[in-house]
């Protein structure tokens, strides 16, 4: 009698790694094994090889937490988050009450927004590089400004005040304002409009005395959430700066966030894969122990937490 349950269950199983094991299969081969000989290199001196004998132990970890362009890096890291975190979080938190207002082609709205979103980071930094900010007169940001008499700007040169950090953040706000607009989206249709009606009973004025005792408190686990996934994404920061300031030895060390500074130190002229897998491990631990400080302080998991 179990015979025909059992070969159901064998056909399941069967199905079940055909759709799954070359996803699986990909996700081993291309993640977990480079994670896991990243962190191997990382106790060897692996100068200009990848297969290396000279055990060092701690020594690349101790080289790169005493360097000081890592430091920077880490400054820069600081900086950025400091400039896009907030800017993401007020835009696209505003285009979604502008959008969740609308009574008509709503939809439009959200996917005109939505669609930078799609846009690759090497694209949109050189669109911005080569048309918008690229510092000559016929340029789309001195354009512009030509036309209240102001003089031309250098966007992307080494001069004081360092207008590329303006470069840098515009084209990360409009890569993902969009993105985080659907996740408010989301998070305002799951507020019951009975809170409204009730408030709207208790003599609230609609406007900003909704928003900051109904609508804002409302919404904060999906704040929660936005903050935390721009945080991380302020650490994975790469394209825009490398493609953005491709002269690394012109700009000071502070223009490196730690990802393009890993980068030129594993793969540049010296190619120092075991300093660059130590300090790629580093780089790991910080934002574990930042996402995990950040979901415990913000409550983030809570049980009840989202209730609405």
């Amino acid at each position: 009698m179990s015979a025909p349950g059992t070969a159901r269950q064998r056909n399941r199983t069967l199905w079940f790694w055909i759709f799954t094991g070359p996803f699986a299969l990909g996700l081993l081969l291309f993640t977990y094994v480079p994670l896991a000989w990243s962190v191997w290199l990382s106790f060897f001196d692996a100068q200009n090889t990848v297969t290396p004998t000279d055990f060092v132990g701690l020594d690349n970890y101790t080289a790169m937490l005493r360097d000081p362009a890592f430091r920077s890096s880490l400054a820069t890291f600081a900086l950025f988050t400091a400039f896009i975190v907030p800017a993401t979080y007020a835009l696209s938190l505003g285009l979604a009450l502008a959008v969740g207002r609308l009574r008509r082609a709503q939809a439009f709205f959200r996917s005109v927004f939505f669609l930078p979103a799609a846009c690759s980071y090497v694209v949109a930094a050189l669109i911005w590089k080569m048309s918008i900010f690229n510092g000559v007169r016929f340029g789309l940001a001195n354009t512009v400004l030509g036309w209240f008499g102001t003089d031309q700007v250098a966007w992307l040169a080494t001069t004081d005040p360092p207008w590329y950090w303006l470069v840098v953040v515009t084209v990360r706000l409009w890569l993902q304002a969009g993105f985080y607009m659907v996740l408010f989206l989301a998070g305002l249709q799951r507020i019951p409009p009975q809170l409204y009606e009730a408030a709207a009973v208790d003599g609230a004025r609609p406007g900003w005395q909704t928003f900051r005792h109904i609508t804002f408190p409302a919404l904060r686990p999906t704040s929660v959430a936005v903050v935390l996934l721009l945080v991380i994404g302020a650490f994975q920061a790469f394209d825009e700066f490398y493609n953005l300031l491709s002269d690394a030895r012109g700009y000071p060390p502070y223009a490196r966030p730690p990802l393009v500074y890993l980068y030129y130190t594993a793969l540049g002229q010296g190619q120092n894969l075991g300093l660059g897998s130590a300090g790629a491990v580093i780089l790991a631990l910080i934002i574990a122990v930042v996402t995990v400080v950040q979901a415990r302080w913000s409550g983030l998991g809570r049980r009840g937490e989202g209730a609405a």
